[in-house]
């Protein structure tokens, strides 16, 4: 395999401590984990600590990730920064650092938007988003926050606003993943790489 590998060892511990429980040995893993982290490691040029943190749990790293891909990476009549702003708006709602640390950076690069991610977890009712988008966060926070209040008034205005069944059902599943995802993270304590709080902030060299 070509450009980035990832190291054979780590030193995270002893430069930070990015979790309250212990993590593994990249090298550890099994391959086909590795296989899946080195490009993301490539393209960013670090390894999220979401990584690091569940490193010696390998077969939950990998449901993770498949979850993860299956809701992120598919076609979907949701954009992929669409996707993104559902992550940092519940991630904010939940009080999760590293998720809206991370997510926010990545919603920065997708939207190509520096500001947006500041804006939606300060109030996502005032950020500058569409009608659409608006209904899709007011939706999602409701399902992260108080999912025993959701009815059918709420399936409704998202419907108003073009979002088809299976659109409903894809902000539903990642406003669940991440549900989980955050309290995962609030569980380890797990703490943003510094490489997240720059990226998208200004445009790539």
């Amino acid at each position: 395999m070509t450009g980035h590998v990832l190291p054979r060892s780590t030193s995270f511990v002893a430069m930070t401590a990015i979790s309250r429980f212990p993590i593994g040995d990249l090298a550890d893993l099994p391959s086909d984990i590795r296989e899946r982290i080195e490009p993301i490691a490539e393209r960013s040029g670090f390894v999220p600590n979401i990584f690091v943190g569940l490193i010696h749990r390998p077969a939950e790293l990998r449901a993770f990730l498949d979850f993860h891909d299956a809701l992120m990476e598919r076609d979907s009549g949701l954009s992929k920064a669409e996707r993104e702003m559902i992550v940092v708006a519940t991630s904010a709602a939940n009080d999760c650092l590293y998720c809206v640390v991370a997510h926010g950076a990545i919603l920065r690069v997708r939207a190509k938007d520096a500001q947006i991610s500041d804006r939606i977890v300060a109030n996502w009712r005032s950020a500058p988003v569409t009608a659409r988008q608006k209904s899709m966060l007011a939706f999602a926070v409701k399902l992260a926050r108080a999912p025993e209040e959701l009815d059918d008034h709420d399936f409704t205005a998202l419907r108003s606003h073009g979002f088809t069944e299976d659109d409903i059902w894809d902000i539903g599943s990642i406003t669940a993943l991440f549900a989980l995802s955050n309290r995962m993270a609030h569980l380890m304590d797990l703490q943003p790489n510094d490489e997240f709080f720059a990226l998208g902030r200004a445009p790539r060299s």
